[in-house]
């Protein structure tokens, strides 16, 4: 039952990481991802700017129309500025899986 279980998780690995997409070309130079992280990050700093003209802005004498603008301008920003993150995010399903993985096989 153990040789099984190894040759299977052996053959998921193997056909996970094909050999034709670790040979794959890539197109863009390490001066082209730096300056487009340096674009990026120009970009995060002028949208960080903005948030905090709104957060000072005084909203009292803004109409509804106005303040909802407003709210769905920080929407948008808040979201772009967490695809600027690029972290790695596990689910508990994920995690759960790993350790019975690490579990069984050791």
């Amino acid at each position: 039952m153990r040789k099984i279980t190894i040759c299977l998780i052996a053959t998921c690995l193997l056909l996970t990481f094909h050999p034709i997409q670790i040979n794959s070309e890539t197109t863009a130079t390490s001066s082209d991802i730096a300056l487009s992280k340096n674009a990026e990050s120009l970009e995060a700093d002028a949208m960080l700017l903005r948030l905090n003209d709104i957060n000072e802005m005084d909203k009292s004498n803004l109409n509804s129309a106005d303040k909802s603008s407003l709210r769905m301008e920080v929407s948008s920003i808040n979201q772009k500025l967490r695809g600027y993150g690029g972290g790695i995010y596990l689910s508990a399903g994920a995690l759960i899986i790993i350790i019975l993985l690490l579990i069984i096989l050791l």
